[in-house]
C-alpha cells in the first residue's frame, strides 16, 4: 500500500504516522479524552466485515481496551523475491519464464509479442530480429518482438524447426475490481497455452496432408531398473530396450480428435515409433536416467522431440476421461485394454491437458491397434523402401507416397499416409477396400462426379476438432456447413447407384456395390444437415467477408507501424521478411467514421426474433440520425454539416467549406468546440452525443446477441461431434478409394489376389516410382517376374552393378505393401500370400556420432532381421557383409542366408556379389538363383540387361561402371592389370 494512501487511512482512526522504515509503519495513537466513543462509519467498514455491502456498522471501545503506545504494522508479505522489480509487463514475463522453465515465453503487448532478459538474446539472432534494450529502473532489459499477426511464422521457427516449447502470455481485459486492485492496469496478462510440436491444434503452418501426432510411451521403471542391474558388465553396445519388455504406446492428433494405444514390446519399439510417425514423444521422467540416452538417440536420429513429464502419482481409471471424450467407454471396451495402455494414455492425457492450459478438449475415445491388425514395416524399412521420404535427401518427391497419392481432400491424404504405413493383414478388410477401387476402376463417369464433390469439402476432421477445444470461428462454421453439404449430395449418388440399374461389368449383388452399400450405410447425417441448414440460415457470408476485410486492413496498419520502427531502427533488410501485401500498402481507411460504418454483421438480420427486433430499433436510430442531419444543415444553412464518430474524441459534428457564425452554433445547443480552421469546424452538440450514444448502445446489443447465436451454434457443432467425425471418415475411404482408381487407370495397374499362403506369383512387376522417373526420361521399365515359396522360397540375386538388383528386390515389397494397403499393383498379375512383416536391408551408412562404423549398422539391421522374422515374413538384403573382408562377408552373408533359409524359412529375395555364396547353397532345394546381365557390342559399347534369368552372373562388371562414373582412363587400366593379376593368382 501506497505510504501516502496508509497515511490517510490511518488518520481516519486518529492515528498519526510516526515514521517509516525498512517498509514498517510506526504510528502513535492520539487519545481521546476519557470516557470518548470512537466510532467507525460504515464508509469505512473494517476488513472483516468487506463483503456485507450496506450494513450500518458501529463499533464501541473502551479507552483501557486500546492497546497503548508505539503500535507497529507488520508489512504484508506477498511471497515475492526480493529481485529488483521490473516494469508490471517485464516482471510478469519474468515470472511467467520461471514458472515454465522449459518454455520460450512470448508476452502480447498491445500488437505485438515480445520476449526478454536471455531468451531475447538467445533467439533474436536465430529469429533475425533486432536485440533491443528496454530501460528499467532495475536496469536495462534486452528485448525483442514481432507483429502479432507474425505469431505463425514464428511459432513455426521454434516450435517446428527449432523443436521448442512456447508459452504463450495473453492479455485480458481487466473488469473494475481487478483494474483497481493493479493499480488502474487495463490488461492481465497469463500464458492461455503452451505450443508444443506434438500439441498444434490450428496453426495455419501445419501439413494439412500429415497427422501431427504425439506419442506418450509407457515403460515400467521397475522392470527396467531389473534390466539395468543385470547387464552393468556387459559390453557397450549392449541395448536395454532390447530386452523384452511390455510397452504401453498412446498417441493422439489434438487437430483432429484422433486417440490410438498399443501393446507392444521393448525391442519393436523403434518401429512401432517410426510407423507412428509422431512429432513429439513422451515419456516419464523417472525413467530418464535409465534409458533417456537410449530414447533420445533413437528418436533424434528421425528428428523428434522427445519431452518428459512428471508422471502422476495415480493413474484414473478410464471410466474417469469421461470430460475429456466425446463419448464415455464402455466396460466392455475398457476390458480390453491392457494396463500399459492405460498408464499411458492418461499420462498423455494429463500432458497435454497441462499444455493447453485449462482449454477443455473432447477427444475420441482411444481406439486399440493390435499388432497383428497390420503388417509390421520396421524403421530401416521405411526408409530403405522410401516409403515416406527419399532416403538420399528425405524429400517427398520420389518416395511411394508421392508416387500413389491422387487424394482429393487433406484429410484423405492423411489416410493414405497411415495405409502406407501400416497395410492390413486382414483378407477380408483387404478385399473389401479392392472391392471398392474396383466399382471405381469400371464407372470412371460416377468415380469423377464423386471427385467433384470431394473437392468441394472441407477438412470435417480439424474443423469440428478445433470447436471442441472452444476454438472456431464464422468462416469454420461455414467450411463446416459446405463439408456436410458435400456430404449430402455424395450419400445422394451413391444411393441412387446401388438401387439403380447395375454399371458397366457390375451387378446390383456383386461384391463392389456391396462393399459401396456398406459404406453408404455408415452415413448419418439427418442431425448435421439440420446443423448445415442452421449455420446457413443464420451467418451472413457477406457481412463476414466485410468484416475479414477490416481486420486485414487493421492488420496492414499495424504492418506499416512495423515497417517505420525497423526503418527507424536501420535494419531495411527486415522489411523484406514482412508480408509483402503488407509491407507497402496504405488501407485507405477513414479513422473519421461511424463505427457502423466499419462493422460487418456476421449474422443476417432474421437469424433470431430478438436480432431482428435489435436491427429495426438500429435501423430507427439511424433514421433518427438522419433527420437531425438534415434539420441542423437547414439550422446552420451549411449542406456539408455530417455527424461523426472518432476514436478519440466521440461524437462530433463536422463542418466542411461554408463559415457558421457562433450565434447559430449557440441556437444550436453547442456546448464545446473541438477545432476550428479556416475551412472545417468541428464541435460537440448534445443531441448528437445522447443519439450517437444510444447507436452505439444498440449495437453493443447487436454484437452480444450474434455472439450468443454463434456460441449455440458452436455448441450444436459439439453436440454433432461423433456424427460428423463419422461421416468425414467415410468421406476419407471414398476419397482413398477414387485416389487408388484413378492411380490404377493411369498406370495400369491390376486387381492382386491376396490369400493365406506363403507364396508369391507376380508376372511382369514394376516399381511404382522408379517407373515414372524413367518415364520423365522417355526410357521404358523392363518388368520381372517373382515366383516366391513354390518351389524356391529363397532367391540368390546376381548380376552387375547398376543393372537392377536392388530396384527388383524393392519392387516385390512395394508391391506386397500395396496389395495389403488394399490398392491395385504395378503388375501384369499378383497374388500374393498374406506378409506379416517386411524387412529391408537395403544400403547403410556409418553413424559417427554413435559411433558405429558401416558395417556395425549393417549388422545391427541384419540381427533385427534374423531375431523378429517369422515364416509369413518378406525379407529383401542386399549386399550384406561387404562392409568388411571378402572372406569374412562371404562368411557373414552364408550365415544369414542359412539362418533366413533353416531358422526363420520366411520368404527372401537376397542380391549378392559373393559369388561363392551361390556355390555354398546349390544343394538347398528351396533355394533359387537368377541374375542380371550385361549385353556388349564389337565396338566395346554395352547395354545393362535388366530382365532377370536363372543362374548366377559371377561377373560384377565394376569397371564398366566406373567408367560410366567418369574415372580416368590411366585408373581404369591401372585397375584392369591389377584384376588380371589377381584373378591367375
Amino acid at each position: 500500500m501506497p505510504f501516502q494512501l496508509a497515511q490517510a487511512s490511518l488518520n481516519l482512526f486518529g492515528l498519526r504516522c510516526a515514521s517509516w522504515n525498512s517498509g514498517a509503519v510506526y504510528c502513535r495513537l492520539l487519545l481521546p479524552s476519557a470516557g470518548h466513543q470512537v466510532r467507525r462509519s460504515d464508509r469505512f467498514p473494517p476488513p472483516w466485515t468487506q463483503g456485507a455491502r450496506g450494513a450500518k456498522i458501529k463499533s464501541t471501545f473502551r479507552l483501557r481496551d486500546l492497546p497503548q503506545g508505539t503500535l507497529k504494522l507488520e508489512p504484508y508479505n506477498d511471497g515475492a523475491d526480493e529481485t529488483p522489480r521490473y516494469p508490471t509487463v517485464v516482471q510478469g514475463h519474468r515470472n511467467h519464464m520461471q514458472k515454465f522453465k522449459n518454455c520460450v515465453v512470448l508476452t502480447r503487448v498491445g500488437s505485438f509479442y515480445e520476449m526478454y532478459f536471455e531468451q531475447a538474446e538467445e533467439l533474436a539472432p536465430l529469429l533475425n530480429l533486432k536485440l533491443a534494450s528496454k530501460k528499467t529502473s532495475a536496469g536495462p532489459v534486452p528485448m525483442a518482438g514481432f507483429p502479432f499477426f507474425q505469431l505463425d511464422r514464428f511459432l513455426k521457427i521454434l516450435v517446428q524447426d527449432l523443436n521448442k516449447h512456447v508459452a504463450i502470455s495473453e492479455e485480458f481485459a481487466n473488469n473494475a475490481e481487478n483494474k483497481a486492485r493493479s493499480g488502474s492496469l487495463m490488461f492481465d496478462r497469463k500464458v492461455s497455452r503452451v505450443v508444443t510440436p506434438g500439441t498444434l491444434i490450428d496453426e495455419k503452418f501445419m501439413d494439412a496432408s500429415e497427422n501431427n501426432f504425439i506419442l506418450f510411451v509407457h515403460l515400467d521403471p521397475d522392470g527396467l531398473r531389473k534390466n539395468w542391474k543385470g547387464r552393468e558388465d556387459t559390453s557397450p553396445g549392449t541395448h536395454l530396450l532390447s530386452a523384452s519388455q511390455r510397452v504401453g504406446l498412446s498417441w493422439m492428433d489434438l487437430s483432429t480428435g484422433d486417440f490410438f494405444t498399443q501393446l507392444t514390446s521393448s525391442q519393436i519399439l523403434p518401429s512401432a515409433i517410426a510407423q507412428i510417425g509422431a512429432r513429439e514423444i513422451v515419456i516419464n521422467r523417472n525413467i530418464k536416467d535409465i534409458v533417456g540416452q537410449e530414447l533420445q538417440m533413437l528418436v533424434g536420429r528421425d528428428r523428434h522431440l522427445l519431452s518428459f513429464l512428471d508422471g502422476p502419482n495415480d493413474i484414473i481409471p478410464m471410466s474417469g476421461w469421461t470430460s475429456m471424450l466425446e463419448a464415455p467407454i464402455s466396460l466392455e471396451a475398457q476390458s480390453m485394454f491392457s494396463k500399459e495402455e492405460v498408464a499411458a494414455s492418461y499420462s498423455l492425457l494429463e500432458y497435454v491437458r497441462t499444455q493447453l492450459q485449462g482449454i477443455s478438449m473432447k477427444l475420441q475415445p482411444p481406439r486399440r491397434r493390435h499388432l497383428d491388425e497390420s503388417m509390421n514395416i520396421d524403421r530401416n524399412s521405411l526408409r530403405g523402401l522410401e516409403i515416406l521420404e527419399t532416403s538420399r535427401d528425405g524429400l517427398g518427391k520420389g518416395s511411394l507416397l508421392h508416387a500413389v497419392r491422387r487424394t482429393s481432400t487433406a484429410s484423405g491424404a492423411r489416410l493414405l499416409r497411415d495405409r502406407l504405413t501400416s497395410p492390413s493383414t486382414s483378407i477380408p478388410v483387404i478385399n473389401e477396400r479392392l472391392d471398392l477401387v474396383s466399382f471405381f476402376v469400371q464407372d470412371e463417369d460416377f468415380r469423377d462426379n464423386i471427385i467433384l464433390l470431394l473437392k468441394r469439402s472441407y477438412d470435417a476432421q480439424r474443423l469440428v476438432q478445433k470447436f471442441s477445444l472452444g476454438r472456431g470461428n464464422p468462416d469454420d462454421l461455414i467450411c463446416l456447413s459446405r463439408s456436410i453439404e458435400a456430404s449430402q449430395e455424395i450419400r445422394r449418388i451413391l444411393l441412387d447407384r446401388t438401387t439403380s440399374s447395375p454399371g458397366k461389368g457390375t451387378s446390383n449383388s456383386s461384391p463392389q456395390v456391396n462393399s459401396l452399400t456398406s459404406l453408404v450405410g455408415r452415413f448419418n447425417l439427418d442431425d448435421p444437415a439440420q446443423l448445415s441448414d442452421k449455420i446457413l440460415a443464420a451467418i451472413d457470408e457477406e457481412g463476414l467477408l466485410m468484416k475479414q476485410r477490416i481486420e486485414d486492413s487493421n492488420a496492414a496498419d499495424v504492418a506499416e507501424l512495423a515497417e517505420a520502427v525497423i526503418l527507424n531502427e536501420g535494419l531495411p533488410e527486415e522489411i523484406e521478411n514482412m508480408p509483402r501485401k503488407l509491407r507497402s500498402k496504405t488501407t485507405g481507411r477513414n479513422m473519421e467514421s461511424e463505427p457502423g460504418d466499419v462493422d460487418g454483421w456476421i449474422m443476417r438480420r432474421d437469424a433470431s426474433v430478438t436480432l431482428q427486433q435489435l436491427h429495426d430499433d438500429l435501423d430507427a436510430l439511424v433514421g433518427e440520425k438522419s433527420i437531425l442531419t438534415q434539420q441542423l444543415r437547414e439550422k446552420v444553412g451549411s449542406p456539408s454539416l455530417s455527424l461523426k464518430w472518432t476514436p478519440g474524441l466521440g461524437h462530433i459534428c463536422h463542418v466542411k467549406g461554408g463559415k457558421v457564425s457562433q450565434q447559430a452554433l449557440e441556437e444550436l445547443g453547442v456546448t464545446r468546440n473541438v477545432s476550428s480552421t479556416k475551412s472545417t469546424r468541428s464541435f460537440y452538440l448534445p443531441s448528437w452525443s445522447h443519439l450517437g450514444a444510444r447507436i452505439d448502445q444498440a449495437k453493443v446489443h447487436i454484437r452480444t446477441e450474434e455472439q450468443r447465436i454463434f456460441e449455440e451454434l458452436r455448441r450444436l457443432v459439439v453436440l454433432n461431434l461423433v456424427k460428423i467425425r463419422r461421416n468425414a471418415a467415410v468421406m476419407d475411404e471414398l476419397d482413398v478409394a477414387c485416389s487408388f482408381a484413378v492411380l490404377a487407370r493411369e498406370q495400369q495397374m491390376v486387381r492382386p489376389i491376396v490369400n493365406i499362403s506363403t507364396t508369391h506369383k507376380i508376372v511382369g512387376g514394376r516399381h511404382p516410382t522408379v517407373r515414372l522417373g524413367l518415364e520423365e526420361q522417355g526410357r521404358r521399365f523392363v518388368g520381372n517376374d517373382c515366383f516366391l515359396g513354390n518351389p524356391a522360397r529363397l532367391w540368390l540375386i546376381t548380376g552387375p552393378n547398376m543393372a537392377g538388383k536392388s530396384t527388383f528386390l524393392r519392387q516385390n515389397a512395394l508391391i506386397t505393401l500395396l496389395a495389403q494397403v488394399g490398392s491395385f499393383v504395378p503388375a501384369e498379375h499378383a497374388e500374393i500370400g498374406l506378409v506379416d512383416q517386411i524387412f529391408s536391408r537395403i544400403g547403410a551408412a556409418d553413424d559417427l556420432f554413435r559411433d558405429q562404423s558401416t558395417f556395425m549398422v549393417e549388422m545391427l539391421e541384419t540381427a533385427a532381421i534374423l531375431k523378429q522374422a517369422t515364416s509369413r515374413s518378406f525379407v529383401i538384403m542386399d549386399e550384406v557383409g561387404r562392409g568388411t573382408t571378402p572372406e569374412d562377408g562371404t562368411a557373414v552373408g552364408f550365415a544369414c542366408l542359412h539362418h533366413l533359409y533353416y531358422v526363420n524359412k520366411c520368404r527372401t529375395l537376397f542380391a549378392t556379389h559373393f559369388h561363392a555364396l551361390a556355390d555354398m547353397t546349390q544343394d538347398w532345394k528351396q533355394r533359387g538363383a537368377y541374375c542380371t546381365d550385361i549385353k556388349e557390342t564389337p565396338s566395346g559399347s554395352f547395354s545393362f540387361v535388366y530382365r532377370l534369368r536363372p543362374g548366377v552372373n559371377r561377373q560384377s562388371h565394376a569397371l564398366k561402371v566406373a567408367r560410366l562414373a567418369g574415372l580416368p582412363e590411366l585408373a581404369i587400366d591401372v585397375a584392369r592389370d591389377t584384376l588380371q593379376s589377381l584373378q591367375t593368382t
